[in-house]
């Protein structure tokens, strides 16, 4: 029987899902229909569309077990107050002067530590009102500072987006993470320069949104510090030393000995039970990611791209980023734009000459710049986080969209033009 989707199936797919998220369908429900509807109409029938389905999301596994394992140490970054000590003290020690500077900075740490991207926000929202009241700047201005903040930090971070990318290349997660530094630094500076004009634009905050809770009870500075530190020296010993210690050991492990150190051993397991309820949503997500790609990687669409790419004259490693780009826009998710993108175009990207360094970088950068679409839950989350009404946070989207861009052009000068690393 045959089992190659059509061209029509696979867009149909695509569409399909995207009509049911912004139905406010879950998105793993939305991209499993998506994918059954897609293969019947690319001419496979409900049976082999099944097994494709199946063998998607089959492939998929090792980075959702990965992602479970993550949850101990997001659980307690964010419960411990361990997040909120590491942001207050960014903020505390760079001034009001420098506010919007501050706030990027604190959501890019958070983000490259393991927090994700609109938790960050969340977690920094509180105190960035506060600061925009007294220092007169616009939810726009702040808001894009946090946002822009978290997406150069996601992208060398040990969040979900970076470990789909790399088991689906089949890099170490820490390669990742170090690749996406230098674009992250790049897409910062663009961060700060961008609020910078819009500290005057848009509208302000008023006294009754500002709402500082009582920290007195958070970690100081240094133990809060803990987690990430181990976790990442533990990732670190597979490049460094060839000891490989595999992201699902690491992880909870960084996370378990951050609690020790904030003296909170015994709220360890109420710290996992809620990491595992933040990470359960992605991981279910990621399943029907996985259905998703499953037909559209046995499509005709990955080749018809291919070859259009090929016909265009542009290089091959264009690829990469594309793919990341399309698929993140269709997803509006970072995590899922980024496993699609790579589960469904990594054997050709490879196939193309780009290395699997080079291929997840650009791939996880791309998937930074249109994640934030109006379908997607990170656009209605952050807009809460500052009390921003919905034409207001339209607005920014040019600006998210210019900062995301920054990265995935950065991440190809090195990896695709140049090819400085991979």
């Amino acid at each position: 029987m045959d089992m190659t989707v059509s061209v029509w199936g696979a867009i149909s797919a695509l569409i399909i899902a995207i009509v049911l998220i912004l139905k406010r369908v879950p998105p793993a429900y939305g991209m499993v229909a998506g994918a059954l509807i897609g293969g019947l109409i690319g001419g496979v029938n409900i049976t082999n569309t099944v097994t494709l389905m199946m063998e998607g999301a089959q492939d998929i596994i090792s980075a959702v077990l990965r992602i479970m394992a993550a949850g101990v140490l997001a659980g307690v970054l964010i419960e411990s107050g361990a997040a909120s000590s590491i942001a207050k003290t960014i903020v505390k020690k760079l001034g009001e002067k420098r506010a919007l500077l501050a706030l990027a900075l604190a959501t890019t740490i958070l983000t490259a530590v393991g927090v994700f991207v609109d938790v960050a926000v969340i977690t920094v929202s509180p105190i960035a009102l506060a600061i925009a009241k007294r220092a007169n700047l616009s939810k726009t201005a702040i808001l894009l500072a946090m946002i822009g903040g978290g997406k150069a930090g996601n992208i060398m971070s040990p969040n979900p987006n970076a470990i789909a990318a790399a088991d689906a290349f089949k890099v170490p997660l820490t390669s990742v993470m170090v690749a996406g530094v230098i674009p992250a630094v790049f897409g910062l500076v663009i961060t700060y320069i961008l609020a910078k004009k819009l500290a005057n634009k848009g509208s302000f905050v008023e006294s009754k949104e500002i709402e500082m809770k009582d920290n007195a009870k958070a970690p100081i500075f240094i133990t809060a510090l803990v987690a990430p530190i181990v976790t990442i020296i533990l990732l670190a010993l597979r490049p460094l030393f060839g000891i490989n210690i595999d992201p699902m050991i690491a992880l909870p492990i960084g996370g378990i000995v951050g609690a020790i150190a904030m003296r909170k051993s015994k709220y360890i397991n109420a710290y996992a039970i809620s990491g595992l309820n933040k990470m359960s949503g992605v991981a279910i997500m990621l399943l029907g990611t996985g259905t998703l790609a499953g037909i559209i990687a046995n499509s005709e669409l990955k080749d018809v791209v291919t070859q259009a790419l090929s016909a265009s004259g542009l290089p091959p490693y264009l690829l990469a980023p594309a793919s990341g780009i399309f698929m993140s826009a269709a997803t509006a998710s970072t995590t899922a734009g980024t496993a699609v993108a790579s589960t469904v175009f990594s054997s050709t990207i490879l196939g193309l000459g780009v290395s699997a360094l080079a291929g997840a970088a650009m791939v996880h950068a791309g998937a930074t710049v249109l994640d934030h679409l109006p379908h997607g839950s990170f656009f209605h989350s952050t807009a809460g986080s500052v009390n921003m009404n919905m034409k207001e946070r339209l607005k920014l989207m040019p600006y998210e969209s210019l900062i995301g861009l920054t990265l995935a052009i950065v991440s190809t000068l090195i990896f695709g033009v140049f090819k400085l690393f991979g």
